[in-house]
């Protein structure tokens, strides 16, 4: 596999903050295996030891969509990623560690959740629209597993900018309803954090504070989410897959031209709630200023 930075950069005016920019994918690329795999599992492996109620929560009735979820990635895994996996009756092989995840545990969903990179959360729709009930959440961006489970869209994203009361909420609250069994959708957001650490799951804004050199230690951390239905349960599975890129690697990227001055004219744009989400008020000038040097 090849090494990953910058696979994705929604900033070069492909994605636009805060918007819905839902985009349909194919069975082949739902999951992302990359170089860092290993890597990824470990910590995820940490977390489950150290700390599972804040990365793990379940609804009792949620036990046969889970079982549903697991059985998707395994075929997923068996048809299209057998260059890092090698799925057997009761275990897959990792094939870079050669370590082997046994298929007999419980709950699924954390089987499952040990078997990818991205973090796995079920959608259940009810009264209320969808609520969260039930996640593995070991890399969140800035907010709480325990604090968001059973919410609904409206209660998990109340500090979004334009997400409830606008058209954001209700084009999401739509493409829930209509979702269809053997559609994926995808989409991306970014943010810029001082430190290239998965497991973020304080809810509260990152201060990113800009010293000489801006981006010599700030990270951008592009989320890869995807949506599909499960075909069994009704329920939506939301995965979420984190590249972490060091800003002051765009140096060595021969379009760093390009995806520097994508990334100012984004910042730019920002209104104040936007720059407040995201941390950057205080910092967004001086690290435009800096990516406009590395632009020209």
């Amino acid at each position: 596999m090849p090494q990953p930075p910058f696979q994705h950069t929604p900033y070069d005016g492909s994605s636009q903050p805060f918007t819905v920019g839902l985009k349909p994918i194919d069975e082949g690329t739902w999951l992302e295996p990359d170089p860092f795999l290993n890597r990824h599992l470990a910590e995820k492996e940490r977390l489950f030891a150290e700390s599972l109620d804040v990365v793990f929560r379940e609804e009792p009735e949620t036990a046969k969509a889970q079982q549903e979820v697991l059985e998707l990635v395994l075929e997923h895994l068996r048809r299209c990623q057998t260059a890092s996996h090698a799925v057997s009756d009761n275990a897959v092989l990792l094939r870079d560690s050669g370590r082997q995840i046994s298929l007999t545990g419980k709950p699924a969903l954390l089987t499952a959740s040990r078997l990818v990179q991205e973090d796995l959360v079920l959608m259940r729709p009810g009264p209320d629209g969808y609520r969260l009930a039930a996640a593995s959440l070991c890399f969140p961006s800035s907010w709480s597993l325990a604090e968001k489970f059973g919410q609904s869209m409206t209660g998990i994203h109340d500090t979004v900018p334009g997400f409830n009361g606008g058209r954001m909420g209700q084009m999401v609250a739509r493409i829930f309803d209509n979702l269809k069994a053997g559609q994926l959708l995808e989409r991306f957001n970014w943010s810029i954090y001082p430190d290239g650490d998965l497991h973020h799951p304080q809810p509260k804004q990152i201060r990113v504070e800009i010293e000489d050199g801006a981006l010599a230690r700030l990270f951008l951390r592009v989320e890869r989410q995807t949506l599909r239905r499960l075909p069994g349960s009704g329920d939506i599975l939301f995965t979420i897959k984190i590249h972490h890129d060091p800003l002051s690697a765009l140096e060595r990227q021969e379009d760093r031209a390009t995806l520097a001055a994508g990334l100012r004219r984004q910042l730019l744009a920002l209104d104040a709630d936007q720059l407040a989400y995201k941390g950057l008020g205080p910092t967004r000038n001086a690290l435009a200023d800096a990516l406009e040097a590395l632009a020209n």
